[in-house]
């Protein structure tokens, strides 16, 4: 499929910054584990995935990890193009999770097209709008929830994102999605074991209850 159809208010540009577009925007593909973007150490651009799965996560200052968001088909991200904005710095790194194909758009191009159309402005303002929401929703998640009920929430969304219980999946890479520590995580989902909910094997944890994980995580 071709980039226009993954922009989303492409007709709204004109005939010049469309082909200013076709000109300048990136074709990459990444194999899972690359890193896309690599925080404040450089300026990507605005990245539309065309195919497969990339996480957006930051960094604590003791090194672990936490996830902000996940990108899928369509999804775009505004973070790494942050440099273009003034006072918005954001120390985002972006990790292919699965093979994927995108697209960026260099951020001197973008900001060149922002500045000349008003619907573009106001789309970027949406995008950064809807990741800042985002972040505040992680926020609440960490200060308000116990981990008992994020870590059924992330097995019920892996479960819906692979389309099985049998979760390919390390107590370490669930640990860097919470922002825990692995010794965390796995008394975590031992207790999940004893409880039924779950069968744990060497790197696959297989989901034997849904519902009890569903009524865990919103209890």
């Amino acid at each position: 499929m071709d980039f226009e159809e993954f922009f989303p208010i492409w007709d709204k540009l004109t005939v010049p910054q469309q082909n200013t577009l076709r000109a300048r925007v990136i074709s990459r593909h990444v194999t899972r584990g690359t890193i896309v973007h690599d925080g404040n150490l450089e300026c990507t651009g605005l990245i539309i995935v065309q195919s497969g799965q990339l996480r957006a996560f930051i960094n604590s200052e003791e090194g672990r990890e936490i996830t902000i968001y996940r990108l899928f088909d369509r999804d775009i991200c505004l973070l790494s193009a942050s440099c273009m904005m003034q006072s918005m710095q954001f120390e985002v790194i972006i990790s292919a999770e699965k093979e994927t194909d995108f697209w960026i758009i260099p951020p001197y191009v973008y900001k060149g097209i922002m500045e000349e159309s008003a619907p573009v402005a106001n789309y970027t303002n949406e995008l950064m709008a809807s990741h800042f929401s985002d972040v505040m929703w992680l926020m609440e998640q960490i200060m308000w929830k116990s981990l008992d009920k994020r870590v059924a929430a992330f097995l019920l969304e892996e479960m819906t994102i692979e389309d099985t219980n049998q979760l390919k999946i390390t107590h370490e890479t669930i640990a860097n999605h919470l922002g825990s520590h692995r010794e965390v995580i796995t008394r975590m989902l031992r207790y999940f074991q004893n409880e039924g909910i779950v069968r744990l094997s060497r790197g696959t944890i297989t989901v034997l209850n849904p519902k009890k994980l569903s009524e865990l995580e919103s209890a």
